[in-house]
């Protein structure tokens, strides 16, 4: 064999995208000069699966196990998407949260491969010559972070590009979003986390955090570089600091398709799991009393979709915000609080209202304080602040309400506000209980963005979408909503039922973006049909 036959034959193996492994047929080893190369078995996609799924649990730890499944990724990718589609209950806790926290704070001691794009401030006029790369010819999705703000562990630089590579293996899961279409990209502007930073085996860029004007400039290369090699591509902003999140979303919302899952995805999901826990409670969205303890990125995007339904049920802006109060680590927001960010000052409350409240007289109304006077019936968090529901505070709830909705939304586990086990016992069993992670709680619903964000996504791509609007999200939203589950506890349909989930929303979604004319595709490619065939599955060509 030709020494030219031999390179191609490696280079096949080598390519996550082509290797088969074991699975190459008799013939295409004889086609592809493979013999030799691989051991005489001919398997199938089925015996691969079993075999790294004993392997996999034969791994001490789910950090193990997490950097097990990274690896297969990197080698073959359809037998890591069909293992991981095989038993999604099982792999999604591993391919991200709560695993991926610890995966993005030990990123460096695990990369073996490329994988993605780093995209680096000293590389800040190359960025154009990179993405031109063929390889990135069919991409169709991109996620994106720069690593400040990972989950509620902070800043993580390089590592944070666990987060990306993350929510791509979710939209290959649930949408069927095929591998090649997807690409990881980490903005890597340095980091401000000493211990990463000083790290010897850190893999990024050794500088304190670029801000300011360059910053923007950075940013604004890099998306008129996506802007120019990938016309239509959908781009999701993951993982940005609170004021970055905002602004680049306002920024460039209008200019490519794009949105944030932390403001946009985090709300709809928690939007559309209250409404199917008020359908439980019998209380009307338009006279629920919501206290949000975390007003970040997160928090505030999830309070401006509450204000967006209750409108559309009957109440006016006003009123809406009225029965919101957010409260931050500094305590309720109020509105004569020097320099608030604008998303904060929407929610801020006049200390008018107040005066009669029975309080410490300290500088802060805590989130104690708080829950005593308002007597909510929903309570979420989305902090990072652990155990900041505690028993007082939730036992102060439960009096008041006769079936409280408590979510503690923060990930990852080590990050949460309560255990739902604490909040049950607390409330002897009346709360209706969503959390960020996985806890393995009986009756307890995990409020993932997984449920949303690849369903938006698919259904943006498949209307041809002009831009993402607000509408689809809420859309979104309200389908999750009516997907709640009556036949156990949880509110959610199961993890086993997220293929479906994301394509009854992309369906509601593309109608969304037609209704809107913000729809380029013809109406055919609309229908349920149409975006169902689109969707790849883990399966050797």
């Amino acid at each position: 064999m030709s020494p030219t036959r031999h390179a191609a034959a490696r280079a096949l193996l080598s390519d996550p995208l082509t290797n088969k492994g074991t699975a190459f047929t008799a013939e295409e080893r004889d086609e592809f000069g493979l013999h030799g190369l691989l051991p005489p078995h001919v398997g199938t996609l089925d015996s691969q699966i079993e075999r790294r799924r004993k392997a996999l649990e034969e791994k001490e730890s789910d950090f193990q196990r997490y950097a097990f499944l990274r690896e297969l990724q990197d080698s073959n990718e359809v037998l890591f998407h069909a293992l991981v589609q095989s038993d999604l209950p099982r792999m999604l806790p591993l391919v991200y949260t709560p695993t991926v926290g610890e995966g993005c704070e030990r990123f460096s001691e695990i990369w073996r491969r490329p994988r993605g794009l780093f995209l680096s401030y000293p590389n800040k006029d190359r960025i154009s010559d990179i993405l031109a790369d063929p390889a990135y010819d069919r991409v169709k999705v991109i996620v994106v972070s720069d690593g400040e703000r990972i989950l509620g562990l902070g800043d993580q630089g390089a590592g944070g590009m666990g987060i990306p590579i993350g929510k791509l293996a979710l939209y290959t899961a649930c949408a069927g979003i095929h591998p090649s279409e997807v690409l990881p990209i980490l903005l890597d502007l340095g980091t401000d986390n000493h211990a990463r930073r000083e790290d010897p085996l850190y893999v990024g860029w050794r500088a304190g955090r670029v801000r300011g004007q360059d910053y923007d400039d950075f940013v604004e290369a890099f998306v008129s570089a996506v802007d120019d090699r990938f016309p239509g591509v959908l781009l999701q902003w993951e993982d940005f600091a609170g004021k970055n999140a905002y602004d680049l979303l306002v920024r460039y919302r209008d200019r490519l398709l794009s949105f944030n899952d932390d403001i946009q995805g985090t709300a709809a999901t928690a939007v559309g799991t209250l409404l199917a826990a008020i359908g439980r409670t019998g209380v009307p969205l338009t006279e629920q009393r919501v206290v949000l303890f975390g007003a970040g990125a997160a928090g505030s995007g999830v309070a401006e979709m509450l204000v967006q339904a209750m409108v559309a049920e009957g109440l006016d802006d006003r009123s809406a915000r009225a029965r919101i109060w957010a409260v931050d680590r500094d305590g309720l927001i109020l509105s004569d609080v020097p320099r608030l960010p604008p998303q904060q000052l929407r929610l801020a409350r006049d200390p008018a209202e107040i005066a009669g409240w029975n309080v410490s007289g300290q500088n802060m109304i805590s989130l104690q304080e708080v829950v005593a006077n308002v007597h909510p019936t929903v309570l979420i968090g989305t902090s990072g602040q652990k155990a900041a529901f505690d028993e007082r505070t939730v036992r102060t709830m439960a009096e008041n309400v006769e079936r409280p909705v408590i979510f503690p939304l923060s990930n990852p586990i080590s990050r949460a506000e309560a255990h739902p086990a604490d909040i049950l016992e607390w409330t002897g069993g009346k709360a209706i209980v969503g959390t960020g992670s996985p806890f393995g709680t009986p009756g307890v619903t995990q409020v993932n963005n997984v449920y949303v964000f690849p369903g938006v996504g698919l259904g943006a791509l498949a209307s041809g979408a002009t831009a993402i609007s607000d509408g689809m999200f809420m859309v979104a939203a309200r389908r999750l909503g009516e997907l709640s589950r009556t036949d156990h506890d949880g509110l959610l349909p199961a993890v086993t039922e997220l293929r479906d989930v994301a394509l009854e929303i992309a369906v509601v979604v593309a109608a969304q973006a037609q209704a809107e004319g913000l729809a380029t595709a013809e109406p055919d490619a609309l229908t349920r049909e149409s975006i169902a065939a689109s969707m790849w599955q883990a399966q050797y060509a």
